[in-house]
């Protein structure tokens, strides 16, 4: 099944499921440069599609890269569920490259807004990356009560502080585990719950 047939509606309910179905599209994926090298490997690498798992008509480089975004978006936004950071039920994504949101992430509910973006990548790409983010959240022309960045915990050094400005928040995603943190982590829900999911610690 390619990622273009999953839900992009993620509740309390489906998240798990959604996790865990996107994960055996995943386990699809081989090993098609197994005996390559050389040149042979670069473009199988950077020119052949996979063709199996969430994004088929890719190379393995590609689907990595989609497929380690999906995985932080997935996983960061059931902890927000989990914990209730935010006084939303439901959220809507977009996976890989799909363009059909403004955003990759987005809520609404009872006048409220939500919208943010999600990446994973190296160290080495982060502030690069991070500024891009930013610059497009923080547009004149765009307005929401909360605006994230999700990403993935390690692109960062643990001694890393960021400084978001108002209405902004920084996600950091453990994928894999229920071990994500948030900056500011200030109760934002009534109903949150200290605990759960390393949401009272930060860093």
């Amino acid at each position: 099944m390619p990622v273009q047939n999953l839900e992009r509606a993620i509740s309390k309910a489906n998240a798990g499921q959604l996790i865990t179905n996107y994960l055996e599209l995943v386990e699809q994926v081989g090993n098609p440069v197994a005996n390559f090298k050389g040149l042979r490997l670069i473009q199988a690498l950077k020119r052949e599609a996979v063709e199996a798992g969430p994004y088929p008509k890719v190379t393995l480089f590609e689907a990595a890269n989609r497929i380690m975004s999906d995985l932080v978006i997935l996983y960061g936004v059931r902890w927000l569920l989990d914990n209730n950071v935010f006084p939303f039920g439901t959220y809507t994504v977009q996976y890989g490259i799909d363009d059909k949101n403004a955003f990759d992430i987005q809520a609404t509910s009872d006048g409220k807004k939500l919208i943010g973006e999600a990446f994973n990548v190296a160290p080495s790409f982060f502030q690069t990356k991070k500024t891009s983010v930013l610059k497009k959240l923080r547009q004149r022309d765009v307005s929401a009560d909360y605006k994230i960045i999700m990403f993935n915990h390690d692109a960062v050094e643990r001694s890393y502080k960021p400084k978001p400005k108002n209405n902004e928040f920084f996600v950091f995603v453990q994928v894999l585990t229920d071990d994500s943190y948030m900056v500011p982590n200030e109760r934002l829900h009534p109903t949150a719950q200290k605990g759960g999911g390393g949401w009272a610690g930060g860093r």
